[in-house]
């Protein structure tokens, strides 16, 4: 896939207005530019607004759509039922701020991320995140995001996702190697 290479959408598609948040369909045909691609998420240049587009959208865009996650599944817990945190963290480290090219671990927007067992039940992973502006209207898709990712982890059965603003977010939250990659330093 080559970013800024125009795209025709191969069917009506369902997108968010970046940073909004506004829920919009564009429609097939509709010739969109690809600027970020990771995470499985896509951020689209359409009639020189930013787009976030869902990675179970792909094929709108020509790409295969990767294995549905299904929450309604009840889940196997394994081996001893415990969580291994370095998997969590991981699988945050692929969610995506959809304006700046940078994971969101590497941004400093995870607060915090415990986990707490539900014997039988699994386990149950509360997170604490924060958005790099108060009015971005991205929070409750990056946070679905998130949740939707942490499901995926094995013995993970429940995930809560809060968007807090206190503190603030600030550049000095960024990873060493983010604020160079952005030259926020």
């Amino acid at each position: 896939m080559q970013e800024n290479k125009p795209i025709t959408l191969e069917r009506d598609c369902d997108a968010v207005l970046i940073p909004v948040g506004t829920p919009i369909n564009l429609p097939e045909g509709s010739v969109v530019l690809i600027t970020q691609a990771l995470g499985g998420s896509y951020t689209v240049n359409v009639n020189g607004n930013l787009a976030r587009i869902d990675a179970k959208n792909a094929d709108a865009l020509g790409f295969e759509v990767e294995g549905k996650i299904d929450e309604t599944i009840e889940k196997e817990i394994t081996g001893d039922g415990s969580v291994d945190e370095d998997i969590l963290w991981d699988q945050m480290r692929t969610c995506y701020d959809p304006e700046i090219p940078i994971n969101i671990v590497e941004l400093g927007l995870i607060y915090e991320c415990n986990v707490t067992p539900l014997g039988a039940d699994g386990n149950q992973v509360d997170i604490i995140m924060t958005l790099t502006a108060a009015g971005c209207g991205m929070g409750d898709f990056l946070a679905d995001d998130v949740r939707t990712k942490i499901l995926t982890v094995p013995n993970v059965t429940r995930v809560n996702v809060d968007v807090t603003f206190e503190p603030p977010w600030n550049q000095e939250m960024m990873s060493e190697a983010a604020r160079l990659e952005t030259g926020m330093y």
